[in-house]
């Protein structure tokens, strides 16, 4: 017996973003580890830089829990990038601060982030690719722009960088 499914009448616009996101962050992981670097580790330097921030406020920014950004800012420590400070604003707070070495590393990451994120809208024609971030934006900035309460929680795969 042959069980028949249904046509679709929409383009699997889940498949779609999923498998375009899940092989950016792949080569963006790739890109980033020749600087011995992750995309959580990167996102932290960056946003460390901005401003003061707490341990919180970044883990926030990056969409990290507790556990990975102790992990991620642990690794930045070890490598000498950042370190935990007292924050000169709240004595009970920790905030990151990037170390000099940090700093030219972030540099560095931002310019192969940027590449990797070039590279990915240059291969589609001008006009194609300003359409895509336009309707992107749009999407995250609207109708995408808030998770749906789920029975059971969804796990993200996203990274941000």
């Amino acid at each position: 017996m042959t069980s028949m499914a249904p046509s679709r009448t929409e383009h699997d616009l889940s498949f779609l973003l999923d498998h375009t996101s899940h092989v950016l962050r792949t080569r963006m992981a790739a890109a980033l580890a020749e600087l011995g670097l992750t995309a959580r580790m990167h996102c932290v330097l960056v946003h460390a830089l901005e401003e003061e921030r707490t341990q919180i406020q970044l883990a926030e920014i990056g969409d990290m829990d507790k556990t990975t950004m102790v992990v991620t800012v642990d690794a930045l420590e070890k490598a000498g990038l950042a370190e935990r400070r007292p924050s000169s604003t709240d004595r009970r707070a920790r905030i990151i601060a990037v170390t000099e070495k940090g700093t030219e590393v972030a540099r560095r990451s931002q310019e192969i982030v940027d590449g990797v994120h070039t590279a990915a809208l240059g291969s589609l024609p001008d006009k194609e690719r300003e359409a895509l971030v336009r309707a992107l934006n749009r999407l995250v900035t609207g109708h995408l722009e808030t998770p749906a309460e789920a029975p059971q929680p969804v796990r993200r795969a996203r990274e941000r960088s």
